[in-house]
Formats: C-alpha cells, sequence, structure tokens
C-alpha cells in the first residue's frame, strides 16, 4: 500500500492506489468487488486502501455530476475580479463572500491581469447581470469585475488526472477496453 505521509505537499502513492483513484474517478457507485477486481486485488484490502485513502484526504468526497441546464443553469460565465486592497482582512473578507455565494461555483486566487477568477452558473443574462449588481459588485474589496460568457463548454473534466495512470492516446480506448491481439496464421 502507498504511504500515507506527507513528502512536501504530496502524498505518496503507489500504482495501485492509482488505479483505485482512476477508476473511482470513471464510476464511483461501483461495488467494492468491482473495484478490487478492477484494480487486481481482494475485497478487503480494497476496501482497506480506499478507507485509507479517505482518511488521508485524497479522496475527499463522492458526487454525481448534474447537468447544469437540465437544472436551469444554461448560462456560464467566467470572470476576472480585481480587489482595491490586497490586506489580509479584505482578502479573508472577499473568500468568505464567495464561499457563501451560491451561483459562484468556482474561485482561483491568480498571477496576471486578475486578483481572482471566478466561475458563475446563472439561468440567462439578465440573471447574470441581476448577479452583478446584487451580489459581485458589492463583494468586500472589489473594483473591477472583466467577464466572458461562455459560448460552449469544450471539455469539463469533473476528475483529476492521476499521474503515472495509463492514459491512451486521442480517439484509442483504453487497453483493457481493447480486444485482444490475433495471431496470424503461418
Amino acid at each position: 500500500m502507498g504511504e500515507f505521509c506527507k513528502e512536501g505537499s504530496m502524498i505518496v502513492l503507489d500504482r495501485i492506489d492509482h488505479a483505485i483513484l482512476e477508476a473511482l474517478q470513471r464510476d464511483s457507485r461501483q461495488t467494492v468487488q468491482q473495484l478490487a477486481a478492477a484494480v487486481g486485488l481482494t475485497s478487503t484490502p480494497c476496501w482497506k486502501r480506499v478507507k485509507a485513502l479517505e482518511a488521508a484526504g485524497v479522496i475527499r468526497g463522492y458526487g454525481a455530476v448534474v447537468d447544469r441546464a437540465s437544472v436551469g443553469l444554461a448560462l456560464c460565465v467566467l470572470a476576472e475580479v480585481n480587489l482595491t486592497q490586497h490586506t489580509e482582512s479584505t482578502v479573508r473578507e472577499f473568500e468568505r463572500a464567495v464561499a457563501a455565494c451560491s451561483q459562484i461555483v468556482a474561485c482561483y486566487s491568480t498571477t496576471g491581469g486578475a486578483d481572482y477568477s471566478i466561475k458563475v452558473l446563472v439561468p440567462d443574462i439578465q440573471s447574470y447581470e441581476a448577479f452583478l449588481h446584487e451580489t459581485a459588485f458589492r463583494l468586500p474589496g472589489v473594483t473591477h469585475i472583466r467577464s466572458s460568457v461562455v459560448l460552449k463548454e469544450v471539455k469539463a473534466e469533473a476528475g483529476v488526472p492521476i499521474p503515472g495512470a495509463a492514459v491512451p492516446p486521442a480517439g484509442r480506448s483504453r487497453p483493457e477496453a481493447r480486444a485482444p491481439a490475433r495471431r496470424r496464421a503461418s
């Protein structure tokens, strides 16, 4: 089993831990028996590894990927936010207010021209305008917001790439999904 002591800020995982993480990201609803078979373990050691990964904070939770348009959130906006000042109290207040705002589904402190980048989900452009005036411009310390409306979501992976996990070339299936090679008759 991989070691869960911190090496710098990264937890050391072995290839089986990587396989478990990759398999759970593909389908977190599979049974322990299915997961164990997929990673080459029996059920008990597999279950123990999953519990250890959860306890170490590597697996932070499980959830469903919801189609945002199906729940009435058709508009996605990526916005760059600048703060008036970068004092500890201003930053803390801004981040606390962002965390409490349901329309902001992601927020990143960034380098470059903006202090923060946020992802906002709302039903339509009128709702975004209302969000700007009623919420965003009132966030602590905000001086400027530059918005970009998403026209098409090209890629939105919910999982993270697992270092060391096998990744097939674009357009090809994973090796375990391919048919076995046939021998030529001589």
